[in-house]
């Protein structure tokens, strides 16, 4: 499934929600055993149907890559259960014993599908395989691997990049080297210089610094991390990153709150040529490296600068997100599944499919900005094929590709949905003005902070 929006909030409060209170007991509270190798065989052919949960070949980088792995398996037929990942229904599925045979994740929901035994390991997959892990992002990989075992095939990679309109920059005297980052204290003065409010309704949002969602790139950004290396410590309420949160919602407070800049970004066309680059509706903002592709694609000319987004110190810096393939408890055919997460994510695999999007984007005479795969070998490849689209889209493309060269990730833990739902729920408090920084960070601490040790303590209980 390669929808921008779809992969953008494939996981959403809601869902963590879902998740959390669905799958309490799912996997009969034992940790699915590791599999043999010798259940996986490159040589083997498969026959049947594999089914296939949260993914959708939308595209021509979905369709044809459907068709490489449909191939690889020797016989069997591909059923796509198309849309994001139910988690309710794929949760039921399992408890009933009758799973999907493969699905598309988050990565930041694989450890507590693992942790809720609803997922099985994957290192036998790997060895059996001869999956190469060596050609996926590391940081993707790590997402996706805990307790010595690999729980996820990680593939497409999401990055940030600093995006602003041109225009308003040169307007008001400013330059991308402003809103990029590298100093809080020109984005506050750049977003009181970009944004306007005649009659005190905000009609352009100067800088919008993509709360809750971003937090940890400003946490980050700040030298702080959400959580400890080991995955077991929440640090939400460490001075940097409450800091980094007073600054980030500093910057809404300036244009007369979070309300108001909410209200601006929402009614904008998103996804069209109302977009709100093209209509002037906003300065700047940190945002996904997909969007390019989307603004090239509905409004190529739009009055659009591109850098990285950067660090205070002037280094590049993007929070690596993305989707994995799991194999449920229970699938029929994890033999055929493995298959068919190889082969989704092998570099031949990922050329092809560039290629019939380039071979598109000839025929539309548009440019061929690139994609991140989740496989760096497969990156660098792509990376050779791209085409001009001429400045700003150029340096659009170059910003990414940099990004995708410096990133972090937050590292895989049992109770990865729950954690992300208590420092989000704390971004949350805060924007809507019901509490305070320091005081509603203590509170999401706490929260995460418990969620870690009885995911932990339920972890070494079934391990054990």
């Amino acid at each position: 499934m390669s929808s921008p929006l779809a992969r953008w909030s494939v996981v959403t409060v809601s869902l963590a929600l879902a998740l959390t209170s669905c799958a309490k007991g799912t996997g009969g509270g034992t940790a699915a055993p590791s599999q043999s190798p010798g259940q996986f065989n490159p040589a083997a052919t498969y026959q049947g149907t594999i089914s296939v949960m949260g993914f959708g070949a939308t595209d021509e980088i979905g369709s044809t890559r459907v068709a490489k792995a449909k191939a690889a398996l020797g016989g069997a037929d591909v059923k796509l259960i198309e849309g994001d990942l139910d988690i309710q229904q794929f949760l039921s599925a399992v408890a009933a014993g009758d799973p999907p045979d493969i699905i598309y994740a988050n990565r930041d929901q694989i450890g507590t599908f693992a942790s809720r035994g609803a997922i099985v390991p994957l290192t036998a997959c790997v060895q059996g395989e001869q999956i190469d892990t060596s050609m996926y992002n590391k940081n993707a990989l790590a997402q996706v691997t805990f307790g010595g075992e690999v729980w996820g095939i990680p593939e497409f990679n999401q990055v940030q990049i600093t995006m602003a309109n041109a225009d308003l920059l040169k307007k008001a005297g400013l330059t991308v080297e402003d809103v990029n980052g590298s100093s809080w204290d020109k984005v506050t003065a750049a977003t009181k210089k970009l944004y306007s409010a005649p009659g005190g309704k905000l009609k352009v949002i100067g800088y919008d610094s993509k709360l809750p969602e971003f937090l940890p790139l400003w946490a980050k950004a700040n030298g702080a991390d959400l959580l400890s290396a080991d995955g077991r410590t929440a640090q939400l309420n460490s001075p940097a990153v409450v800091k980094a949160l007073e600054f980030a919602v500093g910057v809404y407070d300036a244009q007369g709150g979070f309300a108001k800049v909410k209200a601006v970004r929402d009614a904008a066309d998103f996804f069209g040529k109302g977009n709100q680059f093209a209509t002037g509706a906003l300065g700047a903002m940190p945002m996904e490296q997909w969007y390019v592709n989307v603004l090239n694609d509905v409004s190529p000319k739009a009055p659009l600068a591109f850098d990285t987004f950067r660090t205070p110190q002037g280094e590049s810096l993007a929070y690596s997100s993305g989707s994995a393939w799991a194999i449920p408890k229970g699938s029929k055919n994890a033999g055929a599944a493995c298959r068919f997460a190889k082969t989704m994510t092998l570099v031949e695999t990922w050329k092809a499919a560039a290629q019939a999007r380039l071979d598109k984007r000839n025929q539309e005479k548009k440019p061929f900005t690139g994609i991140l795969t989740g496989n760096v070998k497969a990156d660098a490849e792509i990376k050779g094929m791209l085409t001009s689209g001429g400045e700003p889209w150029d340096s659009g493309v170059k910003a990414f590709y940099e990004a995708n060269d410096h990133t972090f990730s937050l590292p895989a833990n049992p109770a990865d949905a729950e954690f992300k739902k208590a420092w989000q729920d704390g971004v949350n408090r805060v924007l809507n003005g019901q509490d305070k920084p320091q005081s509603s960070l203590d509170r999401a601490q706490k929260e995460a902070q418990e969620a870690l040790d009885k995911a932990w303590a339920g972890w070494t209980k079934r391990t054990n």
